[in-house]
């Protein structure tokens, strides 16, 4: 009988511990996660394709992926990291522009085969995904909106992307350094600070059936967990497996960069930063609004061994990376850029109760969507009700856990949780409570007890709206011709030049345009600030660029 008291007094200590613990831990006041640096920090950002939290460092132990463990337990995991867009070419021109894609005009996927500067004319002509009742065109931003790696050139940065862009208008000439299979900061000039982009595209939706037949990384019977919203069958699980597999050999590639950083003695002098391009590549993940597919890992290494082992909750979007950056190297941002730096010399004073979300055009379907995500729900606004919530995108289905959701469809045999993606119609409102249904199954936007919630989060979604004057809600046919009026491109004017006392004054009669300069033709554009000086040996070429509109003609200049 003692020792049952003893062990039942012991109990109740341990557990009077754990709830003071509890209690210190929810009154502690958070710690601000910011590194104190006096020195210009080289940046690397290493970004996987296609990926939810499927890692440990998130909570998933399916597979241990060393390099990631290691990034990790040396910085900090960020818990609340958002996609504005389920897909790659929107969220990319949010990234690299620092606004949501559905303000610039540019959250359709895809505007054109805009993959890199040398695309040909018959690839732009023949590109497959072009929707019927449009054409391709480049989305045109507000003519203040630049690709902030401008800034970063402007202040001496080397700046390299490796190499995918897609960013739903062609890159300004004045963008990068190098934007090449190549391109790498070991090719920069000595003691420069660099800014260097990697792309692993191994962990692409496509590269479950493209690399079906090739060998595993992992065991080709590991245990799987698969979402209950899909098949729970061999095909389902071997493509599972699939993703895990590649998930191993994206962080083997991420193991090969950071060592390329020691080894060249700058791992202490590099910001590391590791994310996805959106969520994961299963059916029911990219290209929706759910979390599975614009919740997202991000994990950061600081140069000075702050905050090892940490983690942050704070609410972070892919519009808050392009303003960050800047604020890390000691830039200003700009203050049209809607995102706003959460690390840094210029960190936001306050931070958002919100993370928005766009979903428009997949291809050759459109349906107008958008959400909204606090800490713990989740609001979704369906515009086009009468189409079913599944879009039935042919890119997707060429892989087999689809086909075999649609056969399983077809033949009656999905479960209640299967059967919930292919409801038609939709509802106009969705709301899900994260915390107890971490899936999106129970759309509680009926229920009663969560009226207060559901009326709180609209009114946040219809704001947002109107602040950012949603593009991707207008038809896009009147977008186009906003844009491309005539569906004609608008042309950059070309440079006009003015030598005196041996300074090239350049000017530009299109506003927002980029004005590029270089002395050798295979030499990187660099960007034109001021007035520049040339000697009579000297020939120059200049050329000037708006995103979205065409390229001026380049001009030669001999003093």
């Amino acid at each position: 009988m003692k020792r049952i008291l003893f062990c039942l007094a012991f109990s109740i200590l341990i557990l009077a511990c754990k709830n003071a613990e509890k209690q210190q831990i929810e009154n502690a006041q958070p710690i601000i996660i910011n590194p104190k640096l006096d020195f210009k920090p080289n940046i690397v950002w290493i970004v996987a394709e296609d990926l939810s939290p499927y890692i440990p460092a998130f909570g998933d132990s399916t597979i241990v992926t060393p390099s990631l463990n290691k990034l990790a337990a040396e910085g900090v995991c960020y818990d609340n990291f958002f996609s504005p867009h389920p897909v790659c070419a929107p969220a990319r021109s949010s990234i690299i522009t620092g606004m949501y894609a559905n303000s610039i005009g540019a959250s359709h996927m895809r505007t054109g085969p805009w993959f890199s500067d040398t695309v040909s004319e018959e690839v732009i002509n023949n590109y497959a995904s072009k929707p019927a009742e449009s054409i391709n065109y480049e989305a045109v931003p507000p003519e203040e909106v630049k690709m902030f790696t401008e800034y970063l050139r402007t202040t001496g940065y080397y700046c390299t992307n490796n190499k995918k862009e897609d960013y739903q208008f062609r890159k300004t000439m004045t963008a990068w350094d190098e934007s090449s299979d190549a391109a790498h900061w070991r090719n920069r000039p000595r003691n420069t600070p660099f800014f260097s982009v990697f792309n692993i595209e191994v962990t692409h939706e496509s590269r479950i059936w493209s690399k079906a037949n090739d060998s595993l990384w992992v065991d080709k019977y590991l245990e799987v967990s698969v979402p209950p919203y899909l098949p729970n069958t061999e095909v389902g699980k071997k493509d599972v497996r699939r993703m895990y597999s590649n998930i191993l050999e994206m962080d083997n590639k991420v193991g090969q960069i950071l060592e390329a950083l020691k080894s060249d003695g700058l791992l202490d002098s590099t910001i590391v930063v590791w994310y996805t391009d959106h969520g994961g590549p299963l059916p029911r993940q990219k290209r929706v609004l759910y979390d599975s597919g614009l919740k997202v890992p991000m994990i950061i290494r600081f140069p000075n061994g702050e905050f090892y082992g940490h983690r942050d909750n704070r609410i972070i979007s892919f519009i808050d990376l392009a303003p960050t950056t800047l604020s890390l190297a000691g830039i200003e941002p700009p203050h049209y850029m809607e995102g706003k730096a959460f690390l840094g010399e210029y960190m936001r004073n306050n931070e958002p109760e919100y993370a928005f979300g766009a979903a428009d055009r997949f291809d050759e379907f459109t349906d107008h969507m958008r959400s909204v995500r606090d800490k713990r729900f989740k609001y979704i606004r369906n515009y086009e009700l009468d189409k079913p919530v599944y879009s039935d995108v042919a890119y997707r289905k060429q892989m087999p856990i689809m086909q075999e959701l649609l056969r399983l469809k077809e033949q009656n045999l999905l479960t209640p949780e299967q059967t919930l993606w292919f409801a038609h119609p939709k509802q106009k409102e969705e709301l899900y409570d994260l915390e107890n249904d971490p899936h999106e199954l129970n759309n509680l936007a009926q229920n009663p007890e969560f009226q207060e919630q559901l009326e709180k989060m609209r009114r946040a979604c219809t704001d947002w709206i109107e602040h950012i004057d949603d593009t991707g809600l207008q038809p896009e046919k009147e977008l186009i011709e906003s844009f491309w009026p005539n569906q004609q491109q608008p042309l950059t004017a070309a440079p006009e030049l003015e030598f005196a006392d041996g300074l090239l004054h350049i000017s530009c009669a299109t506003d927002g345009a980029s004005i590029g300069y270089r002395f050798e033709s295979d030499a990187p554009w660099k960007i034109y600030n001021g007035p520049i000086p040339v000697r009579s040996d000297q020939k120059i070429e200049i050329v000037a660029h708006r995103i979205g509109f065409k390229r001026s003609e380049t001009i030669g200049f001999t003093p």
